[in-house]
Formats: structure tokens, C-alpha cells, sequence
């Protein structure tokens, strides 16, 4: 039964597409147009005073930074606003456990993406052992009507759950060790997490039974080909937005002031030595 099992679980799951990756010039020329809808978007959010969260919650090294890094790159960071919380002080523990989220979310004019979110609890905190399971069953039972109130008072609520095969997070974490550019990604927390891949699956698992809701559902992006990835979830996260393209006057540069006798100054500025 339990070989039966395994062979069922595994034939559900789509085929690892390592082989089929996504090339760089086909990648760039698909994100360069959504990187045009997403200054589109943009600019009907400040147009409308729409209100928009977005939260990333995955495995570690699912790709949550990088997928990101893609949505925000070519937008304005006063509109795109990235969240991402350190440690909560001692102050913040005795405080009702989403209070520390709420004054990040949306005003009218503004997108929140939250690089992991209230979530926390039934994911890190419940699998490290840093808050009891009474705590987290009374999560588990909250966070729907919370976020029905979040919804309700006119935010749009996207959720992202980003997964990642055993190998290729392997293969990405140890990756992160030899590079002087990602060593800061792995944590002693990363590490401590890394050999509790069953348990972090049962927690995600009754995470998304509990909170996948009509009005706040969960969405799982499969992230072992980052490109792919990337270029799917914001496709599918601009689909859920009813957003179009707002009108605007056609731009075109002023003429320059004339000089009028200013000339370039003596004084010796402290330049930048070229190097390069």
C-alpha cells in the first residue's frame, strides 16, 4: 500500500523540467513586456487609489526574493512598497500576534508586497518550535475572518506559495555557501530549517487547508526553473487585478534655459577615481 502510495503521489506531480529551462533572451524579451504592464498597473493604482497585498511565503530558497526583485525593478518603491519584518522585539511578542503587520498594509495609492508575512507563525515559528501549537491552532482558526476584514475594507489580497524540489533547494543552498554574493541569504535559522523538510510539509499542508478561502485563496507557483516561474506568477498575479491602462499627456522635453555667462566653477571636487 505504502509503495502504491508514493507511486500515485509522484505521477500527481508535474515532471521536473531541469531540461527545458528557460534561456536568458527569452526570458528577458517576456519580462520586459510584463515590466511594461506592471508600470501600467502602476499607474492605475495611483490613478484609482486601489489597494493591493501580496504575500510570498515558500520554502527557503523557493525564489521569493527573486521573484520580487522581478516585479519591483522597474516600478516606483513609493508605490511598490516590499515588507520584509526582522525578528519581532519583545515588545512586538506580547502584542495580538498580526498587530505587527497591520500598519504595513496598503493605503490607497500603494502596493505591499510582504517578503513572508503573518504567515510566519504557521510555517517558522511552528516548525522551529517558537510559538506553542495552541498558538498556532488559534492562527490557523483567526486568520481567515482577519483577512476577510482586510478584504472587506477594500484591499485586494493576493497569496503566493512558492515550492521547490528536495534537489533543487539543495543544489540552491549550497550554491549560497561558496558565492561571497549569497552567503548573507543563509542564515544559522536556514540551516536549522534545512533538515525539517517533512515537517515544514505537514505545516504547509494544514497552513493552506486552514486559510485557502474564497477571498483570500492560496496560489502555489512551482519554482524549480526560477525564469519560469517569475514570468508565471506575475502573469497570473496582473490577471487578478482589474486593472487597464490610464490615460496620459503625451511627453515631450522643455526646452533648456539658456546659459546666460554661467561657467563650469574652479573649485577642485573630491572626484570619483575611474577605475573602470
Amino acid at each position: 500500500m505504502k509503495k502504491t502510495i508514493k507511486k500515485a503521489k509522484t505521477a500527481g506531480h508535474k515532471p521536473n523540467r531541469a531540461a527545458e529551462r528557460l534561456g536568458n533572451k527569452e526570458y528577458n524579451a517576456a519580462l520586459r513586456k510584463l515590466h511594461v504592464e506592471l508600470v501600467t498597473l502602476q499607474e492605475w493604482v495611483k490613478a484609482t487609489g486601489a489597494k493591493i497585498c501580496i504575500a510570498f511565503e515558500g520554502r527557503d530558497g523557493a525564489g521569493k526574493g527573486g521573484t520580487i526583485k522581478a516585479i519591483t525593478e522597474r516600478v516606483s518603491p513609493r508605490v511598490f512598497r516590499v515588507i520584509a519584518l526582522p525578528a519581532p522585539t519583545e515588545r512586538e511578542k506580547s502584542q495580538m500576534y498580526i498587530q505587527r503587520y497591520l500598519p504595513h498594509m496598503p493605503a490607497a495609492g500603494e502596493i505591499v508586497i510582504f517578503d513572508r508575512s503573518w504567515y510566519n507563525r504557521a510555517g517558522v515559528e511552528r516548525v522551529m518550535g517558537f510559538c506553542s501549537e495552541e498558538q498556532v491552532k488559534k492562527f490557523l482558526r483567526m486568520a481567515p475572518a482577519v483577512e476577510r476584514a482586510i478584504v472587506d475594507s477594500g484591499i485586494i489580497l493576493i497569496k503566493y506559495w512558492l515550492e521547490v524540489s528536495e534537489a533543487e533547494q539543495t543544489r540552491r543552498l549550497q550554491a549560497r555557501i561558496g558565492d561571497g554574493r549569497k552567503i548573507w541569504k543563509l542564515s544559522p535559522m536556514d540551516l536549522k530549517s534545512y533538515s525539517r523538510w517533512y515537517d515544514y510539509s505537514r505545516a504547509r499542508d494544514e497552513m493552506i487547508q486552514a486559510t485557502d478561502t474564497a477571498w483570500a485563496p492560496w496560489y502555489v507557483a512551482q519554482s524549480d526553473d526560477k525564469k519560469r516561474a517569475r514570468l508565471n506568477i506575475i502573469t497570473h498575479m496582473l490577471g487578478l487585478i482589474p486593472y487597464h491602462e490610464v490615460s496620459r499627456a503625451k511627453v515631450k522635453l522643455p526646452k533648456r534655459q539658456r546659459d546666460k555667462g554661467y561657467r563650469e566653477p574652479q573649485y577642485a571636487f573630491k572626484r570619483v577615481p575611474e577605475k573602470f
